[in-house]
């Protein structure tokens, strides 16, 4: 995949004035750049200033560097973490996510809902306890099994009265239903109820709310789900003019080794849509791989065959090896995607580690 894209890369770059057709093989590599973060279109950028998720950005910078280079590979269950804001507009304690961007392809691996818990007034709440049960449910539609008292119990806790903060609620099963038919979707209800069942007129505990309460204290919903997408590659075949390129002489006079190659999203016209990072270094490998290959440069002993039997000549037409990535470094997208709700995306095989005779 790398080599796909520092082709695209450099081809998406603006160029002095060129021949005619040149417009048309920037929009073709941008497009093909698109593929490889498996996007048909780049998403708008959203109309006004939005804030994301401070869940989301926090999430970003523990599995990621500044760069968006991965340093904790195994945090994330999948490749993809989506949020999504409440729908109702302030309704309290009755909550609706819209999950039309969820692609049919993904796997469903965790939903979680993730409600701000604030502070109870002085007056709020029995006196002899220090807990209550909160209860979620997932509102049936008419004519779904159990739909006779409206309801599924999803989860329930015991939630302490005292102090503030988010509360995190497991509904991976609601969301495999919503997303298998969207029509299903009837939202969650929580409950606020004492140690023994009993209502509480008014509730002792309250969350925020989507329509009054800060940006950073609004109900979500965040999705861990899995495209399939592990080490997926294009062709260099299938770009027009795409195929290996003549080294050049002065390549050849320096041996294999990694060079930057910074990928710069503003560059490209991806700023509006993407929040982090502003760009990456990919890394390139150049230089030759000459008889006899030193373990410096990491070949393997095909290709230390390889440069022998090109040295010696005893075979026509085998060339002196590459020099290509021996490591790959998976980079991470945190964006807006067409709804306008936050993606944490993982992709393989973005970033050049180390390089080698191969």
């Amino acid at each position: 995949m790398l080599g796909t894209v520092l082709l695209l890369l450099a081809l998406a770059k603006p160029a002095c004035p060129s021949p005619a057709g040149a417009a048309s093989r920037r929009a073709e590599a941008l497009k093909r750049l698109l593929e490889v973060f498996g996007m048909e279109d780049p998403p708008p950028a959203p109309a006004h200033f939005k804030q994301p998720p401070q869940y989301m950005v926090d999430l970003f910078n523990t599995v990621a560097n500044a760069d968006g280079v991965t340093k904790n590979p195994d945090i994330l269950e999948g490749n993809t973490v989506r949020s999504f804001l409440d729908k109702t507009h302030g309704e309290k304690m009755r909550f609706l996510f819209v999950l039309s961007s969820v692609g049919k392809n993904e796997k469903i691996l965790t939903a979680e809902l993730h409600l701000f818990r604030l502070w109870p007034r002085t007056s709020d709440g029995p006196k002899r306890h220090h807990f209550c049960q909160v209860s979620v449910y997932q509102v049936l539609a008419p004519g779904e099994p159990g739909a006779a008292r409206g309801q599924k119990l999803l989860a329930a806790r015991l939630v302490p009265l005292q102090g503030s903060g988010w509360e995190v609620f497991a509904i991976t099963q609601a969301v495999r239903d919503w997303t298998e038919d969207e029509s299903s979707n009837q939202g969650l209800l929580v409950t606020v109820q004492g140690l023994g069942g009993s209502s509480l007129d008014p509730p002792p505990l309250q969350f925020a709310s989507g329509g009054d309460h800060h940006e950073s204290k609004k109900p979500l919903l965040v999705l861990f789900t899995d495209d399939g997408r592990r080490g997926a590659s294009l062709p260099m075949a299938a770009f027009p003019g795409g195929g290996p390129r003549s080294t050049r002489s002065l390549d050849r006079l320096q041996p294999c080794q990694r060079h930057p190659l910074s990928v710069d999203f503003e560059e490209i016209g991806w700023s509006g849509w993407i929040i982090s990072p502003r760009g990456y270094n990919a890394y390139h490998c150049k230089g030759s791989c000459p008889f006899p290959l030193g373990e410096n440069m990491r070949p393997t002993n095909h290709a230390t065959v390889q440069s022998i039997i090109n040295a010696l000549k005893l075979s026509e037409g085998v060339s002196s090896p590459c020099c290509v990535p021996d490591k790959l470094y998976s980079i991470n997208l945190l964006y807006f995607d067409d709804d306008e709700n936050v993606v944490l995306k993982q992709y393989d095989d973005m970033v050049a580690g180390s390089c080698g005779c191969h």
